[in-house]
Formats: structure tokens, C-alpha cells, sequence
């Protein structure tokens, strides 16, 4: 059985920078959220008990499930323990919950964690998700989307994902996206090419996947410029309306932004809002 001890041993032996307390999430949400602040405890002793303290950066990660009186008494009895941890990951999201409970349990998260300690929100790799998610005040995130999602021929662009399968792009001789600097698009690999070989080849799920991890940090890069600049909500506008255009943003996504001064239908009334999780996919038709 792995044990918080055992978990900081072979953490402690792989080097991380960033090393993560074992915690617990499950149905029995209580039961597992006094958990992890247990283990939490057992996680500090050991980690500053060994030589890598001053190497390695222990996170804690707050659970609590989709209920905010559990979140808050987990938030509470973690962020007393500031002292202790580099940083804070929030978990237990990210598992098919609809995003107008994610966006608020994220914001309720980082509206109690201590502004000095780096905040990661673990899972999230929907392009609208990170922006909203960095609006709220998370600094890191990391999932699996990007490369998991080019293993199903999707390009992430900043048009909305490509679903390169769809017969729509198998006479299109054109790159991905003719700025991006990612090997595939930067040597001319078309979309027809991809499109043909993306259900035979593998070489298509390499080739998209270096271009999905180049989409997410150019994101991010050109997020992280907008916020040195003071123009983080003039970037939150132009992204979201190039990246959804015409097919209307995310109730949840515009409702999240407003909480922190982020109107995304300012001068664009006319634009339209829609229901449910919006998520723009090419998966509806083979057009």
C-alpha cells in the first residue's frame, strides 16, 4: 500500500522540483478531505525530516469535492499549514462536473488561498478553461489534453480545435496554422497530408502532438505577456472572440469572467451566449 511516507521517498528519489502530498478523492468526499489534511501532516514530517527540503517544493492539494463547506473547512485547515508547503494544487475537478460548478469551486479555491504561494489547478487543458482558470487566479495547470486529443487527430488552434479526420480538410494544403513555429507547421505539413494519414499512420498523432504542446504554451506565453503589460482583459476579449466566433461563447465562461471585471459581451451585444459546457468541437458532421 502506498503510504505518505513511501509516496515522498520515491518522490524525493525521481528529483522533482515540484512534489505533491498524497491525498485521497473519492465518493466518500468528507471522509477523503480529512484524509488528505492528515496525510498532508505526514507528508511535512517526512519531507522536512529528509535533505531535500531546501531542493524539492512540497504541494498540498485541497479536496472538499463539489461542496463549498467542505472546501472551505479543507482550504482552512491547509492554508494554516502555509508555513509548510511551497505551493497549493486544487484537485477533485476536472471529472465531468458542468463548469458553472468548476469555474466557482476555482474561484472560491483561489479567493482563500495565500496570494505569496504559487496556486495549480490540476487537469485542466481546455484552451478556454486555462484562461478562465488564470482570470480566477491560478498561476499552473497540466493535463493530458493536448497530446491525448492529437492521438484523435484534433489540432488546437487558435480558431478553435480542428478535428483533422473530417473530409472537410482532406483537399486542404495548408499547414495547421501558418504562425505556428512547431516543427509540423513550420515544415509545411499540410492539413491534407494529416488528414490522410492521421487513421493508419502514427507519425500523424507525433506530428499534431508537437503541434498541440506549441498551441498551449504559446497561450500561456502570450497570457503571461498580457498580464506584465496591464492588457490581461483586452487579451481575455480577443482570445475569446477569435476563438469562438460566430458560435457564441459559454454562459459559463462569460458569468466567470464578470466576477473579475471581465465583461466579454461589452461592445459585442449582438454576440450570442450558449448553454451547457460550449465546448467548440468539429465532431458534429463529416463536412
Amino acid at each position: 500500500m502506498l503510504t505518505p511516507e513511501e509516496s515522498m521517498r520515491i518522490q524525493h528519489s525521481i528529483g522533482a522540483d515540484i512534489i505533491m502530498q498524497l491525498d485521497d478523492v473519492g465518493p466518500r468526499v468528507e471522509e477523503a478531505m480529512w484524509r488528505s489534511i492528515r496525510w498532508l501532516d505526514r507528508c511535512i514530517a517526512i519531507h522536512k525530516a529528509s535533505d531535500k527540503a531546501n531542493q524539492q517544493n512540497l504541494f498540498a492539494i485541497v479536496q472538499g469535492g463539489l461542496n463549498h463547506d467542505l472546501r472551505d473547512k479543507c482550504l482552512d485547515g491547509m492554508v494554516s499549514r502555509k508555513d509548510d508547503v511551497a505551493g497549493y494544487a486544487i484537485g477533485g475537478l476536472s471529472g465531468g462536473e458542468e463548469k458553472d460548478i468548476f469555474w466557482r469551486i476555482i474561484s472560491q479555491c483561489t479567493a482563500k488561498l495565500p496570494v505569496d504561494r504559487p496556486r495549480y489547478s490540476m487537469g485542466i487543458g481546455f484552451a478556454e478553461d486555462l484562461m478562465v482558470c488564470m482570470a480566477l487566479g491560478v498561476d499552473m495547470a497540466d493535463c493530458v489534453f493536448p497530446t491525448r486529443t492529437a492521438r484523435f487527430g484534433v489540432a488546437l488552434t487558435f480558431d478553435g480545435p480542428l478535428n483533422l479526420r473530417l473530409s472537410k480538410h482532406a483537399n486542404a494544403m495548408v499547414p495547421i496554422d501558418k504562425d505556428c513555429p512547431c516543427p509540423t507547421c513550420k515544415e509545411g505539413v499540410s492539413r491534407a497530408m494529416l488528414h490522410h494519414l492521421v487513421s493508419h499512420e502514427t507519425a500523424a498523432a507525433h506530428a499534431i502532438t508537437q503541434h498541440n504542446l506549441v498551441f498551449q504554451a504559446r497561450l500561456m506565453g502570450h497570457a503571461r505577456e498580457a498580464v506584465l503589460k496591464g492588457t490581461f482583459p483586452e487579451f481575455l476579449k480577443h482570445f475569446f472572440g477569435k476563438y469562438f466566433g460566430d458560435s457564441g461563447y459559454p454562459r459559463w465562461c462569460v458569468e466567470a469572467l464578470r466576477t473579475v471585471g471581465v465583461d466579454l459581451l461589452d461592445g459585442k451585444e449582438e454576440a450570442g451566449v450558449i448553454d451547457g459546457d460550449g465546448a467548440k468541437w468539429e465532431y458534429s458532421a463529416d463536412v
